[in-house]
């Protein structure tokens, strides 16, 4: 596995493959559900080109910038071990100039649910995920579902500027007691990570209810509220594949999103109907 900092070191690199580069852009401290982005950019690419990079456009004053998951040297075993040909690992200064252009999210897709009371936030998603694209020139490129007004937002950009790489979307990867996989719940305590375990049972429940003919999205999110009652919840709400609100189910075309805070961890979780 090649490790490159540079912007021009990994464009010569990229110039001497011959064949599909697939990428999966992180933040890093990976866990297993993004060795299954890699897993299948393996599967579907010649080459695989997995970034590492803590954005810092994306992040608001006083969240966790500072104190996100950092795990460098285990990350880059992770990478090797399942046969990443190249990983990237740029700086601040590398990616970021002290004046550049801005991309703006579409507000009324991206001040909603995650960006409701994270104004900006999704501004700078798009402004890196879109460099990273610019530098890595890929084929295919790999989110995963968990953070789905993300991956909305990234096709829509990808759409809407004509860009030349192919977005898969990827299912949720759990642990064994259901708790969707995150870098941030390396926050949770052993009894918050119990508490926690309620979001993904919540999902459940209304999986439950809908197979037996509940599609009505007040009464969902009663029985999900309900389950929720002992964590601080931002949202329940329920979206069609363009993310707009709805209040009726519709099968192969509804979001039903959370977010909840676990003491001063906040997680997400979605289930895909």
């Amino acid at each position: 596995m090649k490790i490159f900092n540079s912007i021009e070191d990994i464009k010569r690199y990229i110039k001497t493959l011959n064949g599909t580069i697939g990428f999966v852009p992180t933040m890093g401290a990976l866990h297993n559900g993004h060795l299954s982005l890699i897993n299948r950019s393996k599967e579907e690419c010649d080459f695989t080109i997995v970034s590492i990079f803590v954005n810092p456009t994306q992040f608001l004053p006083g969240e966790d910038l500072d104190k996100y998951p950092k795990k460098e040297l285990a990350d880059k075993k992770i990478c090797e071990l399942s046969g990443v040909d190249a990983l990237f690992m740029p700086t601040n200064e590398t990616i970021y100039n002290a004046i550049e252009p801005l991309i703006l999210a579409p507000s009324q897709k991206a001040y909603i649910l995650e960006g409701l009371n994270r104004p900006g936030h999704f501004d700078g998603v798009l402004r890196v995920v879109l460099k990273l694209f610019n530098i890595i020139s890929p084929t295919k490129a790999y989110f995963g579902k968990k953070d789905a007004q993300q991956l909305y937002l990234i096709q829509n950009m990808v759409s809407s500027l004509f860009l030349h790489v192919e977005i898969v979307p990827c299912e949720i990867v759990r642990d064994y007691d259901g708790l969707a996989l995150s870098s941030r719940n390396a926050y949770l305590s052993q009894s918050e990570r119990e508490e926690a375990l309620n979001i993904s049972k919540s999902l459940k429940l209304a999986s439950k209810a809908m197979m037996k003919g509940e599609l009505d999205f007040s009464k969902l999110r009663e029985i999900m509220r309900e389950n929720m009652k002992n964590l601080h919840v931002e949202y329940i709400e329920a979206v069609d594949r363009e993310f707009n609100k709805i209040e009726k189910i519709t099968l192969k075309n509804s979001i039903i999103l959370v977010a909840a805070r676990v003491g001063k961890t906040r997680l997400i979780d979605n289930l895909w109907v």
